[in-house]
């Protein structure tokens, strides 16, 4: 089987026109995520001098919390899949000086790391967490001790929340077109490989943040 190479194609359209808007602020972020993507770093209970693998890093928004966890002795090996995201987190990193953050341009099913990582964060990359393909490519790559942590959107049964359910079937719509459509449990792919996942939930349960020590059931 042929691997999936990174083209213009690999880029879903809300991100190329988030991109577009973005580009003269490498730091930009939605104000509203930064709590969470903090919440996640703090979940891989990473050390500094720690490795942690970002996959489907997008722009490099979890990066500032994640270097703040790891210190300049760490490493963060970020993975996207999208040439104009890639583009964006190595502006980011460069505005920054993080000498210790990279990013590898790779479908996370095929990326080819160095080394053993402490950590695995997948924020809001569906494309990923619910990939059988892509974790058993990128957990080989985990130590024995790591922590695993993923944030995304989900199906709500909460009175609050599920008039947007409709709403969140739609927007999947403008996502890669490899992403699975939303689901109630989107963790079930994780939690077949290393048991039942911790979740917490957000925004009337329309978005949750996982996260688990990994036991691997290789």
């Amino acid at each position: 089987m042929a691997k999936k190479q990174p083209t213009k194609e690999n880029t879903a359209p809300y991100i190329r026109y988030l991109g577009w808007l973005t580009r003269p602020f490498p730091d930009f972020d939605f104000f509203f995520i930064k709590s969470v993507r903090m919440r996640a770093a703090e979940l891989l209970e990473l050390k500094p001098g720690d490795r942690v693998i970002d996959a489907g890093c997008g722009s490099g928004g979890s990066f500032p919390f994640l270097v703040t966890e790891i210190g300049d002795a760490g490493e963060i090996a970020g993975i996207e899949i999208s040439p104009e995201s890639t583009a964006s987190a190595r502006r980011r990193i460069e505005k920054n000086g993080w000498l210790n953050v990279s990013v590898l341009e790779s479908p996370a099913e095929d990326a080819v790391l160095t080394g053993t990582f402490d950590g695995l964060l997948m924020f809001a990359a569906p494309d990923v967490f619910a990939s059988e393909t892509a974790w058993k490519n990128l957990t080989p790559y985990l130590t024995g001790n790591a922590r695993v942590a993923f944030f995304g959107a989900k199906l709500t049964h909460h009175w609050l929340g599920v008039v947007l359910n409709p709403v969140l079937r739609m927007m999947y719509k403008l996502s890669f077109s490899t992403t699975p459509g939303p689901d109630y449990e989107p963790w079930a792919i994780v939690e077949k490989y290393t048991g039942a996942v911790e979740i917490e939930e957000y925004f009337f349960g329309l978005m949750f943040l996982a996260s688990r020590r990994v036991r691997l059931v290789r």
